[in-house]
């Protein structure tokens, strides 16, 4: 839980102790309670309306691949010309340092 152990959650109470006192801490606790419930509820939402759009992309993406298309002509291949027996030669046996 975010590196604090026990003994800095004990030192932790007593300082709000002694700052709040022990009227007003139980108010406090409450309140942040219900703030971090809220900030749960609304990630929570969040994360859902963001799961929800992807799962809408991932079924439109089909249906626009399904569509028919033109096609183009594919270019025609490009004509290398054959090495000639002396470089394919050379290729096979590097001079030697």
């Amino acid at each position: 839980m975010f590196g604090i152990g026990m003994p800095e959650l004990i030192v932790i109470f007593i300082v709000a102790l002694l700052v709040f006192g022990p009227k007003k801490l139980p108010d406090l606790g409450k309140a942040l309670g219900r703030g971090l419930a809220e900030f749960k509820r609304a990630s929570d939402d969040l994360r859902e309306g963001l799961s929800t759009d992807f799962r809408l992309d991932e079924e439109e993406k089909p249906a626009a691949q399904t569509t028919p298309r033109e096609e183009k002509p594919a270019p025609p291949p490009e004509e290398k010309p054959a090495p000639s027996p002396e470089s394919a030669a050379s290729e096979d046996n590097p001079p030697h340092a």
